[in-house]
């Protein structure tokens, strides 16, 4: 296969930006995204040209750290981490702009990286569970039910890629902070933090700029873990609860 590559080429953060073509030659339909981007990037270096800054790390899906907007759609047509996606979801001669994770929060750092540290600071506000410390507790301590486990399982999978941030209208981290919310909501380790967890998660995302939900749904149209919608509603009517009982108080 032969592939144009028209990709966002930004020098730093302050510096402009502009889609820059390449071509890439001997593509097979077995080649992830990545490993075109990894040819692409030899070449450049063996001419002397600075290579195509992006990020990843596992190469599993597991991490979220493959960032890409491909064709204007986040981590590209099929729902799954850019480093799972294969070329054969493409045809030969296709041209292919590959750009980065588009948000006011998520300032670009040089060419395809972006700045994630809000979903960070997001996190550090209240995404934990305080324990004390000494000997690890009885692994059956603290009974869970099977349904709130499975509802604890289905939010932590989420892996913070910025999928639903990069695919949202109003650039909202609604789904992700959610699903880290729910996620500990769920389990009765989580439940002493419940409401200061919700309320400040939610502050703290406010700060960070990112824009308000409108439920669009293209976060969880686009998820590769498959985060569903409702974790929203599950975190408004939490936040609404939390919201109240702090009032009363």
């Amino acid at each position: 296969m032969r592939i144009t590559l028209r990709v966002w080429r930004q020098r730093s953060a302050g510096a402009p930006g502009a889609m820059t073509p390449y071509q890439v030659e001997d593509v097979s339909p077995d080649m992830s995204f990545l490993e075109v981007l990894d040819a692409l990037n030899e070449r450049l270096t063996l001419t002397g040209e600075q290579p195509v800054a992006f990020d990843h790390d596992c190469r599993e899906g597991i991490c979220g750290a493959c960032s890409l907007v491909i064709n204007g759609e986040a981590h590209g047509p099929e729902r799954t981490t850019s480093c799972q996606l294969h070329m054969r979801s493409f045809q030969d001669g296709d041209t292919i702009d590959v750009e980065p994770w588009r948000a006011a929060a998520f300032p670009v750092i040089r060419d395809l990286v972006v700045d994630r540290g809000s979903f960070d600071r997001i996190i550090q506000s209240g995404g934990y569970v305080s324990v004390p410390t000494g000997a690890a507790p009885e692994a059956h301590a603290t009974p869970v039910p099977k349904a709130a486990a499975d509802r604890a399982f289905e939010h932590a999978e989420c892996i913070g890629c910025g999928a639903c941030v990069a695919a949202c209208p109003n650039g909202s981290a609604m789904l992700f902070t959610s699903a880290k919310i729910n996620h500990l909501g769920a389990l009765p380790q989580g439940a002493p933090e419940r409401e200061t967890r919700v309320l400040d998660m939610v502050a703290q995302m406010d700060a960070e700029g990112f824009g308000g939900c409108t439920l669009a749904g293209e976060c969880a149209t686009v998820c590769p873990k498959g985060i569903p919608l409702t974790s929203i509603t599950a975190m408004n009517k939490e936040w609404l609860r939390a919201n109240r009982k702090v009032s009363r108080d």
